[in-house]
């Protein structure tokens, strides 16, 4: 595989998306970077003109696609359409690639040149943003990644595909699946498509040392937040597809059951017992991951009714 095709959808993320297109920008295998397509899903900042001017510095093909606020599952599929390199790789306007992520990605697809193959790239937050302990367990073995889960692998589940960082062939994409636009936030969109790829016979391939930084700062309340929004709409989308009901449905069966409904009741006790430990939670003094994860359950699951019809 010699061509690439950078997709990165964005909204009202200027400054973080100059310093990543600046960073791709700066990739040692350029050469090999077919176009960058910034899908704009709608912003009302200064993106469109970022994008021109960076456009204009480039040696590359910088190309700008606006559309109506519809997603980034939207935006995606508007990649998927347009790609001109063999290979699309994803990633998000708040991921900052080190220099050699693209010549990474581009090495393991020619260890792995199936058709079905994808390459998952690793991410961590970047320190220019001083991440705290709570972050490093959200983003590594949290709800938002599980990072930690990965060492040692080289193959992964086809749930672990993260859009954050990952490349694909565009015509194992364009044969098999894109995705569903009725997702309308950055939730179990991408899951939901691995569902279906990996019926065509989809593999996820793990390489660490192409690395992206997540240029993004998350208090305890924020991870919170997102996860109760996602249970509003993503979560709600997503039971109702194929894939929901074949991953996320068992999980909510067990909810209803006894041994549950106890083990809730004591974690709950626990966790009225340990409130003077939450003024820790955003310190940089780090916390066993078991009260992160306790506090963080505690808070969102008091939401669970929402997910009731």
């Amino acid at each position: 595989m010699k061509s690439l095709s950078v997709v990165i959808p964005t909204y009202n993320r200027s400054h973080t998306l100059q310093k990543a297109l600046s960073a791709y920008l700066d990739q040692t295998a350029i050469q090999s970077i077919t176009e960058i397509l910034v899908v704009d899903d709608g912003s009302t900042d200064s993106t469109g003109a970022l994008v021109e001017l960076m456009s204009k510095k480039s040696i590359v093909p910088v190309r700008y696609i606006r559309q109506e606020n519809k997603g980034p599952a939207a935006a995606r599929n508007v990649g998927i359409r347009e790609a001109a390199g063999e290979l699309v790789l994803f990633t998000d306007d708040d991921i900052i690639p080190e220099c050699t992520l693209v010549a990474e990605h581009l090495d393991w697809h020619n260890k792995f040149p199936e058709l079905s193959s994808a390459v998952l790239g690793f991410v961590t937050w970047a320190q220019e943003v001083n991440p705290t302990p709570f972050m490093k367990w959200y983003g590594s073995a949290g709800p938002l990644f599980s990072y930690a889960n990965f060492a040692g692998r080289t193959e992964l589940e086809y749930t672990d595909l993260y859009t954050c960082n990952v490349s694909l062939k565009v015509e194992f994409l364009r044969k098999n699946g894109s995705f569903d636009e009725d997702f309308k936030s950055a939730a179990y969109e991408d899951t939901e498509l691995a569902y279906r790829l990996a019926k065509a016979g989809l593999r996820v391939f793990y390489n660490p040392q192409a690395i992206g930084y997540h240029h993004q700062f998350f208090l305890f309340s924020d991870a919170c937040r997102k996860a109760i929004a996602n249970r509003r709409t993503s979560t709600r989308v997503f039971l109702q597809k194929e894939a929901g009901q074949f991953i996320l449905a068992p999980h909510l069966t067990k909810e209803s059951r006894l041994w549950f409904r106890i083990a809730k009741w004591a974690a709950s006790l626990v966790a009225a017992a340990l409130q003077p430990v939450r003024r820790w939670l955003d310190s940089y003094v780090p916390l066993p991951h078991l009260v992160y994860r306790l506090f963080f359950w505690y808070d969102v699951s008091r939401q669970a009714d929402i997910l009731k019809p």
